[in-house]
């Protein structure tokens, strides 16, 4: 494995190249992201770009792959020591079977997805019983950042770290993003059913489909559009929508069960632009630090904490802070770190069958043909995800390449 330094018109830095037998295509990635490129079925490059603000889209259409093949041309200097940036092949290539990284950035959705489909269950028990969604907001958010505060402080102190210039993006992130989803979603069920808010919310893959083709300038390939279609329509046959009057139902509720498919949606997207220079569980501890110190200045600071809750309640309230949050977005993130937002949304898309599996299961309730087949087409659309893999194998080192 050999690496060269050649200076190229990339933003002014330096583009990486390495011999990598088994590639064949000639590949560009989305804009938005680091760029990279292979050719000869040997050769890939990489083309750094600055992670925030860029116009990477400008970089991409000079760095198609005919014009920087030149560059990594076999009469180029090669060096065999030091990579041109901060990712070396390397910590690409340190997993033994490179396959396995987007299977496992699959397993890590699919397990949010099981420990979110009971969240919903738990929070709409409180609910009943008189505690209001911006309480299990509040509560939900301060135990999810504490736990993880006091996690990682004596572990991994380093990933506590961040520059000044990156506090307004979590700030954002945390307020804009997690807060919102937070609130939005809980306030939906509040308001209408639980499937109802569950379909509204999972229309979140449509968005960053949507995000990535009008913001991003992504081509998305026919599987990825197959896939959002085929899990969005398994998610309405799932969750029983077509037995669901949404017209009758509170219009209130409504629009917060959209607003939590575009906070959901931005959430991801922006997410994983944070994860270009900084570690998942540093992306989320902020977000989610920033997002209780939005909660606890809109509402009486700890205010959740103070009511008298019994035993049973208690348990919810942990189970939502810590299986409901703190876990599930942990891995939410680790899938996004993997396989990207877009698919890892439509993989989230499983939570619906795995509330009503549990339900099947557990709690004697029937499941409809209907919604058996819904959950066929959920199921379908993520292998398909998974056998069309494109660049998956990739995708760590490209988000990380920005890390210091």
């Amino acid at each position: 494995m050999e690496h060269h330094n050649r200076r190229s018109g990339c933003a002014q830095r330096s583009l990486t190249c390495v011999r990598m037998p088994g590639r064949q295509e000639c590949q560009v990635a989305p804009a938005g992201r680091n760029l990279t490129y292979s050719y000869s079925g040997e050769i890939l490059c990489f083309c750094p770009g600055p992670v925030f603000g860029s116009n990477i889209q400008e970089q991409a259409d000079r760095f198609r792959c005919p014009r920087v093949a030149p560059a990594c041309d076999a009469g180029v200097r090669w060096e065999s020591q030091r990579a041109a940036f901060s990712i070396t092949m390397k910590e690409i290539m340190s997993t033994k079977d490179i396959s396995a990284i987007p299977r496992r950035g699959y397993f890590f959705v699919v397990l949010a997805a099981l420990l979110w489909a009971v969240s919903g269950s738990a929070g709409k028990f409180l609910f009943n019983h008189g505690v209001s969604p911006f309480e299990v907001v509040q509560m939900r958010v301060t135990i999810a950042s504490v736990l993880l505060f006091f996690f990682l402080l004596p572990r991994a102190r380093r990933l506590l770290s961040i520059a000044r210039r990156d506090i307004p993006y979590f700030l954002v992130l945390g307020v804009v993003g997690m807060a919102m989803v937070q609130f939005t979603y809980f306030f939906t069920i509040s308001k209408i059913q639980v499937a109802a808010a569950i379909l509204l919310e999972y229309l979140a893959p449509t968005f960053i489909a949507i995000h990535a083709v009008v913001f991003a300038r992504e081509r998305l390939t026919a599987v990825t559009v197959i896939a959002v279609v085929g899990a969005t329509l398994g998610c309405y046959l799932v969750v029983g929508a077509y037995n669901l009057d949404l017209f009758a139902m509170n219009r209130l509720g409504i629009l917060s069960g959209l607003a939590s498919a575009v906070a959901f949606a931005w959430y991801s997207v922006h997410g994983e632009r944070g994860m270009r220079r900084y570690h998942p569980w540093t992306v989320l501890f902020y977000a989610l630090f920033f997002a209780a110190l939005f909660w606890n200045a809109a509402y009486p600071p700890l205010r959740a904490f103070m009511r008298p809750y019994s035993a049973v309640e208690w348990l919810w309230i942990l189970y939502i802070g810590i299986f409901g949050t703190l876990i599930p977005f942990g891995c939410y993130f680790e899938g996004i770190n993997l396989i990207r937002s877009t698919r890892a949304s439509i993989t989230a898309t499983l939570e619906p069958i795995l509330a009503g599996l549990f339900a099947f299961l557990f709690l004697g309730e029937s499941l409809a043909g209907l919604q058996i087949i819904g959950g066929l087409l959920v199921i379908g659309s993520v292998v398909l995800l998974q056998l069309r893999q494109e660049y998956d194998n990739l995708t760590p080192a490209l988000i990380r390449s920005g890390r210091n």
